[in-house]
């Protein structure tokens, strides 16, 4: 597009587009993708003991969490011991044969691990496995 200036000169637009302020925005839109992606992956802190067999699974599964604290998660919802099993039970959708998968924080004493397995059992959930991590020898 052409215009006249004041003077009868012909001078063409500017057609070439700024991409400073895209560039700007963009930058900031990384930024704060970037200081929320880790807010965003929920998850219960568990340091998981180590064993030599180890499953790797591939499909999710229902999974019951004891924290350093004792605090039972399935899933990401914190649950009552005593209301574990009709928890466990929901997420299945009555399924008591599917695989349940205990995740417990190598800090927490035995005795409060037991007791989540009891209620899984009081709930005749029959299928429970233990998530742990693969052992890694270094120099052997």
């Amino acid at each position: 597009m052409a215009f006249i200036t004041p003077r009868g000169r012909t001078r063409t637009s500017l057609s070439e587009i700024n991409v400073t302020p895209f560039v700007d925005v963009m930058l900031v839109l990384l930024v704060i993708f970037m200081l929320t992606a880790p807010i965003l992956e929920s998850g219960i802190e568990v340091e998981l003991p180590k064993t030599r067999s180890v499953k790797v699974l591939s499909e999710e599964k229902v999974v019951v969490t004891i924290d350093r604290r004792q605090t039972i998660y399935v899933g990401n919802d914190p649950v009552n011991i005593h209301r574990l099993g009709s928890f466990v039970l929901d997420h299945l959708k009555g399924a008591g044969e599917s695989p349940v998968f205990i995740r417990c924080d190598k800090a927490v004493p035995f005795g409060a691990f037991a007791q989540v397995i009891d209620a899984l059992k009081q709930a005749r959930l029959t299928n429970i496995n233990i998530v742990t991590e693969p052992l890694t020898t270094k120099g052997t």
